[in-house]
């Protein structure tokens, strides 16, 4: 029974309706790992056991009837701890917030029920989802179980080592500083974030808010490429009035496989090195992908100022999470904003100029955006796919540091700033673009090492394929050992 615990939802979900599993059986099954394993983990930080039993008794009941709700009937998963689940608290990991109980579902959450799922738990997140790592005053530190001393990524970490630890069958997570693909690539698991809009993140947002943010999208993670296209063609779609007036149709891949694929990839970069570990990994991809048959370039670039590209994710990055932050947090950074030298270009001066952004500054970063994203489209003419890192290491130690100009990551020997790993995390949100995130395997260190598959906007089922490609080509998830 272990080792049902790390199959990939897509097949659970099919020995669930074959009736070759009960719902309640593999409910019961995580349930009992969750009792001995979460403490460590500490994954899992919302759950209602009782309710998730009377409802799997409840679809397995119907699959004996012969009912069947949807392609996920009676499958047990979870959530980020930041979509609103109707009666169970959202917190965001904001001390603030921790006695916000939810009204209603949120609309990813809505059609995840509708398909079947039975949604038992809630995943832990760092404060407000602003870290690489997963840690707040309510719920306290998750860790990777690969290496409990080392970060399960953030913000959706709690997602992350809850899929990796076989706490889960699915997951769904969010996206805005590569909080989908960063936790996927640090437990060696998959994510994808979607083009920007095409899954509402309705009840995905801090409490009080109905207004989809900037840059923010939500999206699916699992133990296999096959689970993101299921649970992405499930949630993606439009809500509320906007579904009277336009409907989701995503292109179909680009190819039937590597062979004529045309890939570009983006490796390594001064604004962001990545370590050897990391690297060797992504090489060794793409020269299995080549090898399969793919036309493969290392130096193929969009037409852009690089440098301008990143600084305008930052800037729309930060003027979009200061809406999160408490009225005098925000006085705050219209007292530093005087102070701060031209040439500081620390993370706090970062923060501090992105959140004071007056509106009018706001869209002139919004018009070099619209014409960065078309510099992208020219781009994917040529190319279909950009293989990137995910990250510029492998998961990291815990780090409480408060200050994040004083944390550093050890980047080939070298200390490199911590708020580096934007760069590659920002390469697709700034432009709206899909990226999935896959293993790569292990790496020198016994960690996990992924990559993340960029296409042009739209061609999130490519993206998908691709990393679905590459995972019966090398490998995919595997297990971390100690978690039977």
């Amino acid at each position: 029974m272990v080792d049902l615990a790390f199959e990939p939802a897509h097949v659970l979900a099919r020995k669930l309706r074959r009736r070759e599993i009960s719902s309640e059986e593999l409910m019961r099954l995580y349930l009992d790992r969750i009792a001995r394993h979460n403490p460590k983990i500490n994954a899992v930080v919302v759950i209602d056991g009782d309710k998730a039993l009377t409802e799997a008794r409840e679809a397995d009941r119907e699959l004996a009837r012969g009912e069947v709700r949807g392609p996920l009937h009676g499958l047990p998963m979870t959530v980020k701890e930041s979509y609103d689940v109707a009666g169970w608290k959202t917190t965001w990991g904001n001390p603030a917030w921790k006695d916000n109980v939810a009204i209603a579902d949120a609309a990813v959450v809505e059609r995840l029920k509708r398909a079947g799922a039975i949604v038992f738990g809630k995943t832990n997140v760092p404060l407000l989802l602003g870290d690489f790592q997963s840690a707040n005053e309510i719920y306290g530190r998750t860790n990777n179980p690969w290496n409990l001393e080392r970060v399960p990524g953030g913000s959706s970490g709690g997602s992350s080592a809850a899929l990796a630890a076989g706490l889960t069958g699915l997951e769904a997570g969010s996206d805005i500083g590569g909080s989908l693909r960063n936790p996927a690539h640090y437990t060696g698991t998959y994510a994808h974030k979607p083009s920007y809009g095409i899954v509402p993140t309705r009840g995905q947002m801090p409490p009080g808010i109905v207004g989809a943010g900037d840059l923010s999208v939500v999206g699916p993670m699992g133990r296999a490429a096959e689970d993101l296209d299921l649970e992405l063609g499930l949630i993606a779609g439009a809500d509320g009035a906007e579904a009277s007036v336009w409907k989701l149709d995503l292109r179909p891949t680009v190819a039937d496989g590597f062979k004529g694929l045309r890939v570009a990839v983006w490796a390594d970069d001064p604004r962001s090195p990545v370590d050897a570990a990391v690297g060797d990994r992504l090489q060794a991809a793409v020269e299995a992908i080549a090898r399969a048959g793919a036309t493969v370039d290392d130096k193929a670039r969009p037409d852009f100022d690089v440098e301008l590209a990143h600084t305008t994710y930052l800037r729309l990055l930060r003027g979009t999470t200061a809406a999160r932050q408490p009225k005098d947090v925000f006085e705050g950074y219209l007292k530093k904003l005087p102070t701060l030298s031209d040439g500081d270009r620390g993370y706090y001066a970062t923060v501090i100029r992105g959140a004071t952004l007056y509106h009018r500054d706001w869209i002139g970063w919004n018009e070099t955006r619209a014409k960065l994203r078309r510099a992208w489209a020219r781009f994917f003419e040529s190319w279909d796919v950009l293989i990137a890192p995910v990250a510029p290491t492998t998961a990291f130690p815990h780090n409480g540091e408060p200050d994040r100009d004083k944390r550093f990551l050890p980047i080939n020997g070298k200390p490199v700033a911590y708020s580096n790993q934007l760069f590659w995390a920002g390469l697709p949100i700034m432009p709206f673009l899909p990226a999935t995130a896959a293993p790569a395997g292990l790496a020198r260190d016994g960690l996990p090492s992924g990559l993340q598959i960029i296409g042009a906007f739209g061609q999130d089922r490519t993206t998908i394929a691709v990393s679905q490609w590459l995972e019966r080509l090398i490998g995919g998830f595997v297990p971390p050992s100690g978690w039977s």
